[in-house]
């Protein structure tokens, strides 16, 4: 057998089994996960023609929504009665029903007013949830991550949040600063891949003059795990009166500063691996015209 076809022997088998998976229900994240393929290119060349199972699909609930609506319209309803029946805009309602009978005012300025005030709550709840079950479901599709995922995630999160090395100003050093837990947990996480010690890693809180500096200092320890107390002097900003600040309240804790000591080789690597993310992004074949 020569070279070619055993390849295309591979390919085949890899096939049968990817679509045999997805026969079965699974998605195209899990299909990847299970025959630990990579490449999206691949992957949608294994499963071309296979089409989604149910459960990936997002419900299209606008039919029904504009069904209803019609049937309302006909029943003399107002645009503002249906939007605080339906939750869904005045926009999308009209654009539903122009073609109906527009009915008759039956009601007050005031009774009209306050039809509107509910419809705009109830579209207001409606987009919310909508909002929340698109989040909920991305957040599902991700699963579990590999290590490769993890470290080109942990490159790019320093190379965009991250303190970076300047032609004018050498400074080879790993310095991570942000307030958004989320991002903070990752890194760590990704530190932690990369068996850079905890002994190496410095943190320090950095947070407005007006916060409490102290319950900030304890909310960052527990993220990391580490005891407050280790941490070096907090940066306390100082403003004006006059500053109107939005990021107040109890969810706002500061930043989170890490630096790791002997970080020189640390950032070169990552300097290095951001260099290859870039490199084998696919150049569009637009940029290639003369």
């Amino acid at each position: 057998m020569t070279a070619a076809s055993s390849k295309y022997a591979d390919f085949e088998d890899l096939r049968r089994k990817a679509v045999a998976l997805r026969r079965e229900g699974l998605s195209r994240r899990q299909i990847r996960d299970r025959l630990h393929v990579d490449n999206n290119d691949l992957l949608n060349r294994l499963l071309e023609g296979e089409p989604p199972p149910e459960w990936t699909k997002r419900p299209n609930a606008k039919d029904d929504l504009r069904d209803r609506a019609r049937e309302l319209r006909l029943q003399g309803w107002t645009y503002d009665r249906i939007q605080a029946e339906l939750g869904c805009s005045k926009s999308s309602i009209s654009l539903w029903v122009r073609d109906l009978p527009k009915p008759e005012r039956r009601r007050t300025r005031e009774e009209a007013s306050e039809i509107a005030r509910r419809g705009w709550e109830s579209t207001l709840r409606r987009r919310e949830e909508e909002r929340s079950t698109v989040k909920r479901t991305a957040a599902e599709e991700v699963g579990a991550l590999s290590e490769r995922e993890l470290f080109l995630i942990g490159v790019s999160l320093y190379w965009a949040e991250g303190t970076k090395d300047k032609p004018h100003a050498r400074r080879e050093r790993v310095v991570f600063v942000n307030s958004d837990s989320g991002m903070v947990r990752v890194f760590t996480a990704w530190l932690d891949l990369l068996g850079v010690e905890r002994e190496r890693r410095r943190y320090c809180v950095m947070i407005h003059e007006t916060a409490d500096a102290g319950d900030a200092e304890r909310y960052w320890g527990d993220l990391v795990d580490v005891d407050p107390s280790s941490f070096g002097k907090t940066v306390v900003k100082r403003h004006s009166p006059l500053t109107n600040r939005k990021n107040v309240g109890t969810d706002y804790h500061g930043c989170l500063s890490i630096r790791i000591l002997g970080s020189a080789d640390l950032y070169r690597r990552i300097e290095g691996a951001w260099c290859g993310i870039v490199g084998a992004v696919p150049i569009s074949p637009t940029r290639n015209r003369a």
